[in-house]
């Protein structure tokens, strides 16, 4: 394990002030970075410790907020909130372009090699920043088949990796088809990897609160998830040393 530093950072975003966690790598020198989304709960400590283990990788690493601060465990305020927002691209962009412009604006980060990863809503603004044109060098959700506006996935100009367990209701087979004809239809370089008997949340450990049905933990693949996003950014963003300022 690496000497890490991490820190709080806030920002406007959505008419709220965001909290993220940043997290930085060892060393001085610039390094790749990764914008890192969470479910629609909220960033909790499993971000957090998701963004703490990239920066471990050698990886500037950003976990940013979407709810002013909070973690909503209350799944009804969860879904009034994030559905609207889901809803809207334009608000989805909003919050990742801001959360974008704090890790850009980090000394260490090289801001030409950023990638984004997100969880479920998270996720989904990870995608709408590809939609939206933004140069990535890597786009991977679980949990987040979210189709856009047409045409706007041919903005893409990055591999996407998406991950979604077999038995998810809320990302089903016909979500799964919609997505996936979206980006062949856009040409993207596109990966689904499917993860036989999970549900959705698969890769969030258990909560003590309770969560919308068809949510559910399953260690094994969560750890398969984890390994498929660390393999995406060792394909897509290798770390380099860089002895710049």
């Amino acid at each position: 394990m690496t000497n890490i530093v991490t820190r709080t950072v806030e920002y406007p975003a959505d008419g709220l002030t965001m909290i993220g966690h940043l997290a930085l790598p060892a060393g001085v020198g610039r390094r790749p970075a990764v914008l890192l989304g969470p479910e629609g709960m909220g960033l909790s400590d499993v971000e957090r410790r998701r963004a703490d283990a990239l920066a471990e990788l050698g990886y500037v690493a950003l976990a940013f907020d979407l709810h002013g601060g909070r973690y909503l465990g209350d799944p009804e305020e969860m879904l009034a909130r994030c559905m609207p927002l889901l809803a809207d691209p334009d608000r989805m962009r909003e919050i990742g372009h801001a959360a974008l412009d704090v890790l850009r604006a980090e000394p260490r980060t090289d801001p030409d090699r950023i990638a984004a990863i997100g969880y479920g809503t998270g996720g989904a603004v990870g995608l709408e920043l590809g939609r939206d044109g933004v140069s990535l060098r890597a786009i991977g959700t679980v949990n987040a088949l979210t189709t856009g506006r047409p045409g706007e996935a041919a903005r893409i100009r990055c591999p996407v990796w998406v991950g979604v367990g077999s038995e998810d209701p809320i990302m089903p087979p016909a979500q799964r088809d919609a997505f996936t004809a979206e980006m062949q239809a856009a040409g993207v370089d596109w990966r689904l990897s499917v993860y036989g008997g999970a549900l959705h949340g698969f890769h969030q450990p258990p909560v003590d609160h309770p969560v919308v049905p068809g949510v559910g933990y399953h260690p094994q693949h969560a750890q398969r998830a984890w390994r498929d996003v660390v393999a995406l950014l060792a394909e897509c963003l290798p770390v380099t040393e860089d002895l710049g300022p």
